[in-house]
């Protein structure tokens, strides 16, 4: 790397070595505010970053200018074309980070979090798919104060740049595990003492508003379409419905997942539990 002057670093062939660096390692993090957050989240190794050319800049901009600078973390400016093929069509901004992946947790860090708190609260996705969904459904956690979040492993979106997009890089706050098995993960959370709710239809159902969700909790939002798994519904402790006055019999799973979550905060006098650092 060479420094051009005390206000920016480039990369050598910045054209080439972002192309390269795209297939060899990391992510791309586009866009001002998520980058800003792994930024100040500090989770992430960073390579390089890609930013608008130094001018009269946006407040976000500018910030994040002086951190990169302030990290020694290089950077460099890109023409737009090349920055969406990057960034693969995503609402760059003009800005974008090269990072290494999203720092999961593991799950018995999980179990350690359930155990160690009263008011825990996990948030279980079922096989979601829809990175737009995970990101929404990550900033809504991150707002309620949701402990930790598990994900499976396979047949399901996990912390990708656009999931990191669509949380406005909240997700980079928040304590993210995988596990293999889901329905084995719910059983050994319950023997820590938690209850856990899916959100689901059917007969079987109570309002949302019913549950009792003081104490140590898991909601578990299903798949787009399906929602909940078979099996993971029958570990449930209560399902839980959101009432449905249209002819649409159905809502978002970021949204659902968002609504239940309030409920659990409404429930706790409006205090949020702080997830651990």
């Amino acid at each position: 790397m060479r420094k051009r002057n005390k206000q920016s670093r480039d990369f050598s062939s910045p054209r080439e070595t972002a192309r390269s660096d795209k297939a060899d390692r990391g992510d791309w993090i586009y866009g001002r505010r998520p980058a800003l957050e792994v930024l100040r989240a500090g989770k992430r190794h960073i390579y390089g970053a890609v930013l608008p050319p130094s001018g009269r800049d946006a407040p976000e901009v500018a910030e994040l200018r002086a951190l990169l600078l302030s990290q020694g973390i290089p950077f460099s400016t890109l023409e737009r074309d090349e920055l969406d093929e990057l960034c693969c069509g995503g609402n760059h901004q003009g800005v974008a980070l090269r990072t290494g992946g999203f720092p999961y947790i593991s799950f018995d860090q999980v179990l350690h979090d359930i155990k160690e708190r009263a008011d825990a609260i996990v948030l279980i996705l079922d096989h979601i798919e829809d990175p737009q969904n995970v990101g929404s459904l990550l900033r809504t956690a991150d707002a309620a104060g949701v402990t930790s979040v598990l994900l499976p492993e396979d047949r399901a979106a996990g912390i990708t740049p656009a999931a990191t997009r669509a949380s406005a890089g909240a997700c980079e706050h928040m304590r993210v595990a995988k596990v293999v098995n889901l329905v084995r993960a719910m059983k050994e959370i319950q023997a820590q003492g938690a209850w856990i709710t899916g959100l689901d239809m059917g007969p079987d159902a109570r309002p949302h508003t019913s549950v009792d969700f003081k104490g140590r909790v898991a909601l578990v939002v299903g798949s787009e379409g399906r929602g909940l798994s078979r099996l993971v519904r029958e570990t449930c402790d209560f399902i839980a419905c959101l009432p449905m006055k249209g002819r649409v019999a159905s809502l978002n799973a970021g949204v659902a997942g968002a609504i239940a979550l309030y409920e659990v905060v409404r429930q706790r006098g409006g205090d949020t539990a702080n997830a651990p650092v």
